[in-house]
Parts: C-alpha cells; structure tokens; sequence
C-alpha cells in the first residue's frame, strides 16, 4: 500500500481495526502531563529509557532498579566514576555507552535549569523545539526523545521502536526506505494527535503478536486489510 492511500480517516479505521483485534488502550493509564508529579519523574523517565535502549524490559527494569537503589540522587549519578556506573547498569547492555549518554543527559539537564534535575522546561515548549532540545544530547535519538515527551507530558509525538516501524513499513504508513527519523517524522505528521499514544501501543502489540520480524502470523483481519508483506499469502 502507497504512502499516499492513507489519509486520516484510514488511520482512524487502522486503530479502530486493530482494537477489535486486541482490545482499547486504556485511557485511564494513558500517559500525558501529570500537574502532581515529582518534578524529577521526567528527568527519570529519560534515564530509563535510555537503560531500555537495544534491551529487553526485564533487564531495563533490574538496571533501574540497581541504579535507583546505589545512587541518592541525580546529582550522585551525574558525579558518579564513569566505571562505578557502567558496572551498576551493566545487565541494561552497553553499560560504557549507556552511563555517559545518562551521565551526558544530567549534565545538560542541571546546566540548562541552573541547577535543578527537571524537565519541566520542556512542557512549556512546542513539541518540535522540546524534540531538538532533547536529541542535541548525544546518544539521545528520536524514540528516546518521544517516549519523554509522549508518556510523560503528553505530546504530540510517536515513539518509533522496532515493532513500530516494521509494521509501519509494512502497512505503507511510512516508505520502506525511511529511516528512523524519517518514520518519526512521517508517523508525527499523518497519525491524528489523540491516535499518537494508542496507535503507538497497538502496532507494538501487532508487531509481537502477528507482525513479527521473521515468520510472520499474517492470517488476521488487520493484516488482511492493510499488509501484502512478503510474509502475507
């Protein structure tokens, strides 16, 4: 299917084909901008996500919970030797990439803020200008930008992992050849700002359940409707 088939409405139909395949997005849990947060959550969520890079959830969440438990602070994180931290997130994979791409991150942080560990800075910021202060931080790319400003302030921007983009390519959403940035770019640009977040889950679960990278399970309704991948009879 062309890039040019698809047109809100489509999208729309998408989602819509892809809940009764699986079931809704729970609205409740939905992310967005929490007025009653701790003003570090954001700030924690960027150190996750960049644990969670190239990594299973398990692992992600034991180097979290490692990191959390040795250091009192982001302040301590930031000051931490450079090996100390590598060996405590060490189970997260590229464990030397990884401490100073966070290490990095803190320090733009508390130099941007004049001190403080906060992103609150970037709610106040249109969408695109808050993704180019987030990706000027090296090793800070457009999934892990997105996810920050999606799940925690509720932004108008897809966060495009693996599954997203495979399925996406497939579906014709986004040109097989585009990068990564470019599906960002593509994704952000045609999905509807109250889809971004639930289609976001969905094409994440159709990718793991259905659209999976080898071997793919094409015998589905949404699969039927939008997918003619090599896998598809």
């Amino acid at each position: 299917m062309s890039t040019h088939a698809w047109t809100e409405p489509r999208v729309r139909e998408l989602h819509d084909d892809l809940v009764s395949l699986y079931e809704p997005v729970d609205r409740v849990a939905e992310h967005g901008a929490d007025p009653t947060a701790e003003p570090g959550e954001g700030v924690r969520q960027l150190v996750t996500t960049i644990l969670s890079q190239n990594v299973a959830d398990a692992n992600t969440s034991r180097a979290a919970s490692a990191l959390f438990d040795r250091y009192d602070d982001f302040a301590a994180i930031e000051a931490a030797d450079h090996g100390e931290l590598a060996e405590t997130i060490r189970v997260a994979g590229l464990a030397d990439q990884k401490a100073a791409r966070i290490q990095r991150a803190l320090a733009a942080i508390r130099e941007e803020t004049g001190g403080a560990y906060s992103l609150a800075f970037l709610d106040a910021m249109a969408t695109d200008d808050a993704k180019d202060w987030l990706t000027e931080i090296k090793g800070v790319g457009p999934k892990t930008a997105s996810v920050v400003l999606n799940f925690h302030f509720g932004k108008p921007t897809m966060a495009v992992d693996t599954h997203v983009e495979r399925v996406s390519k497939r579906f014709g959403l986004v040109p097989a050849s585009a990068s990564n940035q470019a599906a960002h770019d593509a994704l952000d640009e045609l999905v509807p700002d109250d889809l971004i977040y639930p289609l976001h889950v969905l094409l994440i679960r159709h990718g793991r359940e259905h659209c999976s990278a080898r071997a793919a399970d094409c015998d589905n309704r949404v699969c039927e409707a939008y997918c003619d991948c090599e896998h598809c009879p």
